[in-house]
């Protein structure tokens, strides 16, 4: 494996943070980009997902042959390693101009914000990354402002707070389609929580560098949360799932976040049949 050509736990997007023009109708198929955490920890998310996009009446595609965007490897300073595996995802997912929905802002961000930039000394997969970036939206976002859904809240009575990873907030502005789903849920009240912008700890691989650093964060993070009133957490991201759940458990509390895209499918009459 090549030295990291890149120390730098973050990278800047550009400044647009999604396309300047929504699509005026809606898409008749998509592709869905699962995510690696979706996949492994969080399934019923990615069928929930699916569920949600299908009730719209979109035909989803998931190709088997999808992996991980490469992300880890690239916020790690692993460049030449990130664009042999993010290679492989152009191709798979050039094969039709279908818009890809993506369940986690950070995979979403990646797709739309740094392949173009992973690519830039290979025109013709620059062309494709360009082409693909343009055609990416995390799922809260594409649900908004592509399929402009509207929901009926079928659902008892909850408080909720919203946790958005730092990567979704910053690159897609996922908090606010996000906050802007939950509104439309009738029984559903939105807590804000103290430390709500700040990170959980997780970040990728800063959690396994810095374990003590994303220990304290994690602690900060589950006050807040505890502290705001909500009796459940939504989130979007499978990776600060698996951190504030773990932290939670850990402390023995009772709270727990769930994927968006299951809250979601569930409070409007959504099923997990067996």
């Amino acid at each position: 494996m090549s030295k990291p050509t890149c120390t730098t736990q973050t990278r800047l997007a550009p400044p647009l943070a999604r396309p300047r023009q929504y699509p005026a109708q809606k898409p008749e198929q998509v592709y869905l980009f699962g995510t690696c955490l979706v996949d492994l920890f969080f399934p019923e998310a990615g069928l929930d997902a699916i569920r949600l996009l299908q009730r719209e009446g979109i035909k989803v595609h998931f190709p088997q042959q999808q992996s991980c965007c490469g992300q880890p490897a690239y916020t790690s300073g692993y460049t030449d390693q990130a664009r042999e595996v993010a290679r492989q995802q152009l191709a798979l997912l050039s094969q039709q101009d279908w818009p890809v929905v993506v369940p986690s802002g950070s995979c979403a961000g990646m797709l739309r914000h740094h392949y173009p930039k992973l690519f830039q000394d290979e025109p013709e997969n620059q062309g494709k990354a360009r082409a693909l970036a343009g055609r990416t939206y995390e799922l809260a976002e594409f649900l908004l402002e592509v399929c402009r859904i509207r929901l009926q809240d079928q659902g008892e009575p909850v408080r909720v707070a919203l946790h958005t990873s730092c990567s979704a907030r910053r690159e897609m502005h996922t908090h606010q389609h996000g906050r802007a789903l939950l509104a439309q849920l009738q029984q559903v009240e939105r807590v804000e929580q103290d430390h709500e912008s700040e990170c959980c700890g997780f970040g990728g691989t800063f959690s396994i560098r810095q374990p003590d650093i994303s220990g304290a964060m994690v602690q900060d993070k589950t006050r807040a949360l505890q502290d705001s009133g909500a009796s459940q957490l939504v989130s979007a991201d499978g990776g600060c799932l698996l951190n504030i759940n773990g932290a939670l458990e850990k402390q023995q509390n009772p709270l727990r976040g769930q994927h968006l895209a299951s809250f979601l499918w569930l409070r409007t009459g959504g099923r997990h049949d067996r």
